[in-house]
């Protein structure tokens, strides 16, 4: 391995502390209601509050749309305690302009909704909860990722 390739430059506890809290919450979440927290479904969930067409107001996603605001409003408030606590303070800059995260994040939140979820909610939420659609998603998803990875390493 060359030396300079570092894939951890910045340490790799922090990876582990995020994986850990995030299994522990969606776990906690499961334990203590029997909710899923997904959080492609927040997507479909919270555009049901403004769009009327019958998809977005099946009841699966107006009985849920409040928790899982709730949810997605307390991911983000633990994304700000964790820059307080431990980026110290310092903003993250990005020179992508906000235009292009903002539909970004969007055209990420439509496919994860076609996809009956994203890779990590499959991963994390689907694989906990021993759901075999899931299995199946995450296992094409390791398989396009490593063909993926060996083809543009092959090109390159």
């Amino acid at each position: 391995m060359i030396e300079s390739l570092n894939l951890f430059p910045l340490g790799w506890s922090h990876y582990l502390l995020g994986g850990l809290s995030i299994g522990a919450g969606v776990a906690l979440l499961y334990v203590l209601t029997g909710l899923v927290g997904g959080m492609s479904t927040v997507f479909s969930s919270t555009w049901s509050f403004v769009i009327k067409r019958p998809f977005f107001q099946q009841e699966r996603f107006t009985s849920s749309r409040d928790w899982r605001l709730v949810y997605a409003v307390g991911l983000v408030l633990g994304a700000a305690l964790w820059w307080w606590l431990f980026a110290d303070g310092q903003p993250l800059r990005t020179d992508v302009p906000r235009w292009m995260l903002l539909l970004g994040g969007v055209l990420v939140g439509y496919g994860a909704r076609l996809g009956n979820g994203c890779t990590s909610g499959h991963g994390i939420c689907g694989l906990g909860s021993m759901q075999w659609p899931s299995l199946a998603a995450v296992l094409t998803f390791m398989a396009t990722a490593i063909v993926t990875a060996n083809l543009v390493g092959w090109l390159s």
